[in-house]
């Protein structure tokens, strides 16, 4: 009896013991984030539309669950479908005309895990504070929606910018110049506070492009401990990629995992690009 009453009380206080635990389990857990092209919702034909291919993208997004993830193409249409398939998810974004329409770099996060601190946007143009603004000869606006974000389980914080670079080959000269300008924006910011910039780049690693970003941030897949999954990334509703168009970038945080979602719930591709995805950890707190 006495020994069956011990055993009781130490299972008692190992149970009181678990929400210290757990809370600095969280304070010690990666930060996870997604960069996802989801494809507007223009296409016709059966398998690409959208009505046939969202609920394997709310699958994937449940599924992998990241704290923040950035994406292109969002349409309003499709960001609130994703809110009210995924409790929790709350987004932010304006069109990249200005307003709600047109397309969106919506950014999507965990509002159980994550807090905005300040949010906002600016356009890869000669004007970046005027949504809309159109120079370097780019066929249509191009921008970063951005956000300043705090961890709710340790008050640590990070700046995450999220992108779509023109798609033509000839537009290289004009993704540099975007490129450019984010790194910019990047060198105002408090170099103690960690940085993370998800796009479609529409540019391969070894470019131009590439090599502007690179000089101020690292590449998080050529960062990680473990990657997983293929290195390129747009497949156009193939599953086969050609070019590795999508990456994710980082200043301030080291990188645990990087991987390549080719999943296909249920048989569906959730879109015509892969999504891409870091586990990343925050510098170490000085004097820990």
């Amino acid at each position: 009896m006495l020994s069956r009453f011990r055993r009781t009380a130490l299972l008692a206080l190992m149970a009181l013991s678990l929400p210290a635990g757990h809370a600095l389990a969280q304070t010690d857990a990666p930060l996870r984030v997604m960069s996802f092209n989801v494809r507007t919702p223009v296409d016709t034909e059966p398998g690409r539309r959208w009505e046939d291919r969202r609920d394997a993208m709310v699958a994937l997004l449940r599924d992998q669950h990241p704290a923040v993830f950035g994406t292109q193409e969002l349409v309003e249409k499709q960001a609130d479908y994703l809110v009210e398939h995924l409790p929790g998810y709350r987004w932010f974004g304006e069109g990249r005309r200005g307003g709600k329409g047109d397309e969106h770099m919506g950014v999507f996060y965990d509002s159980a895990q994550l807090t905005v601190v300040e949010s906002g946007n600016f356009w890869l143009s000669d004007t970046p504070d005027v949504a809309g603004s159109i120079t370097w000869g780019n066929l249509m606006p191009r921008m970063v929606t951005w956000a300043l974000f705090q961890r709710q389980a340790d008050g640590k914080r990070f700046y995450l910018l999220n992108t779509h670079l023109p798609y033509r080959d000839e537009d290289e000269p004009r993704r540099v110049l975007g490129a450019r300008l984010i790194v910019d924006r990047l060198a105002a910011l408090p170099k103690d506070i960690p940085v993370v910039v998800t796009g479609d780049f529409n540019s391969e690693p070894g470019s131009t492009t590439y090599q502007a970003f690179t000089r101020a941030l690292g590449d998080a897949r050529r960062l990680a401990g473990k990657v997983d999954g293929p290195r390129l990334t747009f497949h156009d509703f193939s599953g086969k990629p050609t070019v590795e168009l999508d990456w994710i970038l980082v200043r301030g945080f080291r990188v645990d995992r990087f991987s390549t979602l080719d999943d296909r719930p249920g048989g569906v591709l959730p879109s015509d690009h892969f999504p891409v995805q870091a586990d990343l950890r925050f510098p170490a707190t000085p004097g820990r």
